[in-house]
């Protein structure tokens, strides 16, 4: 039987509800705890009462669950006066590398890439006859894991994967043989780790209700776990700047489809820190590299506030410098008279001109992202000019078959200043502008483009703009009625058989157009919420949020503690696909959705990133709620929402697609006659509503033009 002391101590370091005790006064506990032989707990397991308080506390930092707590069994270890001399010398070692894991500053949480990235492994200059020797194998495992998912040339080449994931799956064996009780360990092993809460069905609540609350819930767990857990006073994650700015891509669904004050407090403070850096003093980097890379500093934090803030007059002009510098330094008339991007490398004063790195590609739209959402918001005329004479050089290039490129096919890169398809690589799928063999090679980051395109006919109305979109969907469904085995690369049987990015762009065709000319690829590649709109698709639906629910429930730890790139931080789900950290693939690990929950609440059947189409932002926080945009159009909106509470809820929504006009809103309970009615006005691109949602009950939402 436990005495107090040892079930106080068990019980603050296994993580209850509320701790009555800091670590530091567990530890206090040790030494009455061990001499009583017997410590139990899921984090630190149970200990033999023959076992000496130097092995127990090692035991107990091999169980622990938390890097700090880990930190602190080593840190009370070191303290102890009996140690020998050999001992004392390796943790001398360790506890700097354990302080180093848990506490750093700046882009700290990655420290170990270039040594890891070089030698396959990091030296904590600790034999394997230590008894700490386990911990850095628990360390070492880690960061081989991290490192795979964040590297490109490792993660996209199997034999390499294998190499590196080969090797943290044999440390991690080891770890466990030695700490048996850490479930962090058995997760990186392919055993899921169980939620610390629960979300239970609420009476009357409609299935895709709960399953959708649960996701967009464990979502916004996660993003305030950063918040609360990472931002630092400067404002970094960890990560460093250019990691740290991509997270908004999946706080999207919490971040723009409904409004969080802490989420978006977070993000401007963020925003607004790297923009104050100095090599963003001009509005762009002065960091020479390819625009994959140095558009991030400034998209990536100016796009998320043009949704957030679009009024605010600095980052307006934070938005319209990407044109400026677009316009008079990054582009120019290429021989065949079409506007193209000079380079593929460039900053906010140079553009280099090397043969090799001279490529608009489809990856340049992220250089201008701010400047495309405010042109979508307000039809600034000078940025259509602009955007459009750019898009010509595209319409151009797609049509051309040229240096074996088919016709109709979007190339990755154009050439300057000859206007050619491809770069000077050998075959025009393969540009060679860039040291990193596979980023520009096609298809690259499409979606951009086509996004990019089809907003160009939607702000303009020129059917030109479409032809790429059309020809290349086009290709797609000739290759899928007829596959062809082994095509030739370069080919367009090649081409479409790598095109299911296509999918969010038709779809966006299909509700901006009407046209149906595609609606049998979308019957085959559309997403789970398209196929709802679509075809009324419930079940396939219903199945898609429970499956997202399912994959954000378990391993929390590996989308927050454990993450050592933040760009990477939704990851770790991917190392159960079959051939990455096993040979088959552990079905009970899923891949998160984020997407799923956007579309779901906002009405966009694509991604958010370019050429959004959210019908509306659900002005109250992503708590407790749930909300399902069945229709939108130019001239209304049908939504069912449910609240999860005893209280009705007194919130509001945006609307970003309605045409200028009159309008009704009614809001009702399902099954019922009676509706609140309330009329608003639309004179812009943004219009907020307010209302009170019934507590309990699934209620219809439904705007309509006035008669």
């Amino acid at each position: 039987m436990q005495s107090s002391a040892a079930g106080r101590l068990a019980w603050s370091v296994s993580g209850g509800a509320k701790r009555s005790t800091t670590v530091l006064s567990a530890l206090r506990l040790l030494p009455s705890a061990m001499a009583l032989g017997v410590v139990a707990s899921p984090a630190i397991g149970q200990l033999p009462a023959i076992m000496d308080p130097t092995s127990a506390l090692i035991r107990w930092a091999g169980n622990a669950e938390e890097d700090e707590l880990r930190l602190r069994f080593l840190q009370q270890l070191r303290k102890r006066p009996d140690l020998a001399a050999d001992l004392k010398a390796d943790l001398d070692k360790l506890i700097p590398e354990a302080e180093r894991w848990v506490r750093g500053s700046g882009d700290w949480l990655a420290y170990f890439g270039r040594q890891i990235s070089t030698t396959r492994d990091y030296d904590f200059g600790i034999a394997e006859a230590s008894p700490l020797y386990a911990l850095t194998c628990l360390y070492r495992a880690r960061m081989l894991t991290w490192y795979a998912m964040e590297s490109g040339g490792v993660w996209h080449n199997a034999n390499r994967r294998r190499e590196f994931l080969d090797k943290a799956r044999g440390l991690f064996e080891i770890a466990r043989k030695a700490f048996p009780d850490n479930r962090v360990i058995r997760m990186y092993l392919g055993e899921p780790l169980p939620p610390k809460s629960e979300y239970f069905p609420t009476a009357g609540a409609p299935d895709w209700a709960v399953q959708q609350r649960e996701g967009l819930e464990r979502l916004t767990d996660i993003v305030e776990w950063w918040v609360g857990n990472r931002l630092q006073e400067g404002g970094q994650y960890g990560g460093g700047w250019g990691d740290d700015c991509e997270m908004w891509r999946w706080w999207v669904p919490v971040l723009i489809g409904f409004e969080s004050p802490k989420i978006v407090k977070a993000q401007a403070r963020f925003s607004a820190a790297l923009m104050s850096q100095e090599h963003m003093k001009d509005g762009f980097t002065t960091q020479m590299s390819d625009v994959e890379h140095t558009a991030e500093d400034s998209s990536d934090v100016i796009t998320p506030m043009m949704h957030l803030d679009p009024d605010d007059a600095l980052w307006k002009q934070r938005a319209l410098r990407m044109a400026e510098l677009m316009e008079t330094l990054w582009t120019g008339r290429n021989e065949r008279g079409f506007v193209q991007f000079k380079s593929t490398y460039f900053t906010v004063a140079q553009v280099d001109d090397k043969p090799q790195r001279a490529c608009d590609t489809v990856y340049h739209p992220r250089a201008v992202q701010p400047a495309l959402l405010y042109w979508q918001r307000t039809g600034d005329e000078k940025l259509s000019k602009l955007f459009s004479a750019w898009m010509d050089a595209w319409v151009d290039a797609t049509a051309r078959a040229e240096r074996g490129k088919p016709a109709g096919i979007v190339p990755s890169a154009i050439h300057w200043p000859d206007g050619g398809i491809g770069g000077v690589g050998e075959n025009w799928w393969d540009p060679r502008n860039h040291g990193e063999a596979t980023l520009y090679q096609w298809p690259s980051a499409m979606p951009m483009m086509l996004n990019t395109l089809l907003l160009t006919y939607h702000m303009t109305g020129e059917a030109k703009y479409l032809a790429p979109i059309r020809s290349m969907a086009k290709a797609r469904l000739a290759y899928l009625n007829a596959p062809v085995a082994n095509p030739q690369p370069g080919s367009e049987a090649w081409c479409a058989s790598r095109m299911g990015f296509l999918r969010d762009t038709i779809a966006k065709y299909r509700f901006l157009t009407g046209g149906t000319q595609f609606d049998k690829l979308l019957a085959r590649d559309a997403s789970a919420y398209v196929a709802y709109r679509l075809r009324s698709d419930e079940q396939g639906l219903m199945s898609a949020l429970q499956a997202n629910a399912s994959a954000l429930r378990a391993n929390l730890p590996g989308y927050t503690s454990e993450v050592r790139y933040t760009d990477r931080v939704l990851r770790f789900p991917s190392l159960f696909g079959k051939e990455v950290m096993f040979a088959d693939a552990i079905p009970a690990v899923r891949k998160p959705d984020p997407q799923l929950l956007y579309s779901s609440a906002t009405g966009d059947p694509g991604d958010a990133l370019y050429f959004p189409m959210n019908a509306v932002r659900w002005l109250t926080p992503p708590r407790q709620i749930a909300a399902l945009v069945c229709e939108s159009s130019r001239d209304g909106l049908l939504a069912k929402l449910f609240h999860f509470h005893e209280e009705p809820r007194p919130m509001g929504a945006e609307f970003y697609l309605l045409s200028p006009g009159e309008y009704k809103l009614f809001l009702r309970p399902e099954g019922e006659g009676r509706a609140a009615e309330s009329r608003f006005a639309v004179t812009g691109p943004r219009t907020r509503v307010s209302f009170s949602l019934p507590a309990g009950r699934p209620c219809v939402l439904r705007v309509l033009k006035a008669a």
